[in-house]
């Protein structure tokens, strides 16, 4: 049986007192669900102290974004050798913001993977499509090509050291939620694209939901049989709201 992963994703928020009041917090909600995997993606800058805090608690970490190289002459960048120095277990890869915000394109996040993957870190891979997408029906197009790509660079075996998060674009952020049955249908499509590279790669990949998971909703979204957790937002912001989705996550 897949285990259960929940993931907060915290983007470009946090004080050190924010930070510290947080963990402390979800740790016992994290011991609580010990069947729960629970990881948190601060900002890199608050790595070091997110490393002492959450020593000798369930919790891990990882990072929002990694850059392609190990080292060298790229300003502003941290490489996935300083990320796993830091005791960083995941690292994010392709989410939506970095594709649209930062121009990633496919090929950049497969090189990105690859990076990731190669120093032992742990590559959620994030895929999704985007309003008009999704209302032209291409919602199953658009994730295919998003994972060929790394399937063309990395190959199929690389998966069985990565996670998958589908994140509806159009529900991030905007207080909308694909319903447990329309997230279901796109994470079975996923695995079943997957398995048509390889079965058992497939059944034992963990496909997280990434669009706007709640304590409300989280209990039915993680019901469905291919939805395996949630890569979360805001609410994993909030210690009582993310707690929440963790008990959600429990089986």
């Amino acid at each position: 049986m897949r285990q259960p992963l929940v993931m907060g994703n915290w983007k470009l928020n946090g004080t050190k007192a924010s930070v510290e009041a947080l963990l402390k917090g979800l740790a016992p909600a994290a011991a609580a669900h010990p069947s729960v995997k629970v990881a948190v993606c601060p900002p890199v800058i608050f790595l070091g102290q997110v490393e002492q805090l959450t020593a000798g608690t369930q919790i891990a970490y990882g990072a929002q974004n990694a850059d392609l190289h190990e080292a060298g002459a790229f300003t502003g960048e941290n490489s996935p050798v300083m990320l796993k120095e830091f005791g960083c277990t995941y690292s994010l890869v392709g989410h939506s913001e970095r594709r649209t915000l930062h121009a990633e394109n496919d090929a950049v996040v497969a090189a990105k993977y690859e990076a990731i993957q190669k120093v032992g870190l742990i590559p959620v891979l994030c895929i999704g499509e985007t309003l008009e997408q999704f209302e032209a029906g291409v919602t199953n197009t658009v994730v295919e090509t998003q994972l060929k790509a790394v399937i063309d660079r990395c190959g199929i075996a690389s998966f069985v050291n990565a996670v998958v998060a589908y994140e509806p674009v159009w529900a991030i952020g905007t207080g909308k939620t694909a319903t447990p049955e329309i997230a279901q249908a796109v994470h079975a499509h996923i695995r079943q694209y997957l398995a048509s590279f390889d079965a058992d790669v497939a059944a034992k990949v963990q496909i997280l939901y990434g669009g706007s998971v709640t304590g409300a909703t989280a209990a039915n979204l993680f019901g469905q049989a291919d939805i395996d957790g949630g890569l979360v937002g805001g609410a994993s912001l909030k210690v009582d709201d993310f707690s929440q989705i963790i008990a959600g996550a429990a089986k």
